[in-house]
């Protein structure tokens, strides 16, 4: 989730990415991508022809996963569009679209696309980035109540990390920096900044800035910069900090 991890100027990148994104990293082939026939070719098409069409879908979807994982948005979208009047039953589509419309800073757009897709498959995945959607609206209020029910079901430490960090940032947002502080704390209590956890280490860092500790701020800093020199811009944030 982006640099200046709990500020509203900076939406967070998902951490989480879409299945189909990381089956394309990994060289694997994506799950076959549903398409729904209705209507009067109900019934009249042969097999082959709806398991051809399911591997069209899915190669396409791999191409869109490839371009999202370039960071080309755009041509992300343009495919992901076409396939959504082909294959507007599958979650898949549906994850890989509103993570695009998100990096794309089409909030509205990308929030009903999530949700429809934790409807479709009950992955509570993507609920870090529903929560930031509201937080890009101002709509702290849902912002809240996702991140509660993502707590309650607490899918994996991975996707509960991410939400915290969007909680701590609608706090902040509010002007409750000591709160966001607080949020960060009770989770990295005990530990030390490590390269998996470095994220949530720099958001508290610059929640410590931002609430004037600065002592505090700076210790943070300096031990991610122990373990990762090159961390977001810490070098720029020690060297600010004196």
């Amino acid at each position: 989730m982006g640099t200046a991890l709990v500020k509203s100027a900076d939406r967070p990148v998902p951490a989480i990415e879409p299945a189909s994104a990381r089956a394309t990293k990994a060289g694997q082939k994506t799950g076959p991508a549903r398409r729904v026939v209705t209507g009067r070719t109900a019934g009249l098409r042969s097999t082959s022809e709806e398991e051809a069409d399911a591997r069209r879908v899915t190669a396409k979807l791999a191409d869109a996963a490839r371009a999202y994982s370039a960071d080309r948005y755009q041509d992300a979208l343009r495919m992901l569009r076409k396939l959504s009047t082909q294959a507007h039953g599958s979650a898949a589509v549906k994850e890989l679209l509103g993570l695009t419309l998100y990096r794309l800073g089409r909030w509205p757009l990308a929030l009903r696309e999530l949700q429809e897709h934790h409807e479709m498959s009950g992955s509570y995945d993507q609920f870090p980035v529903i929560a930031d959607c509201y937080r890009a609206m101002h709509r702290y209020v849902e912002a809240e109540a996702t991140w509660s029910e993502l707590r309650q079901a607490s899918p994996s430490p991975e996707v509960v990390a991410e939400g915290r960090l969007v909680a701590a940032g609608c706090l902040a947002d509010q002007g409750d920096l000591r709160g966001a502080v607080k949020l960060l704390e009770a989770s990295l209590r005990r530990t030390r900044p490590k390269p998996l956890r470095l994220r949530q280490w720099y958001a508290l860092a610059d929640l410590y800035e931002r609430a004037g500790e600065l002592p505090r701020a700076r210790d943070i800093f300096s031990q991610i910069a122990a373990v990762d020199p090159d961390a977001y811009d810490v070098k720029q944030r020690l060297v600010a900090l004196g």
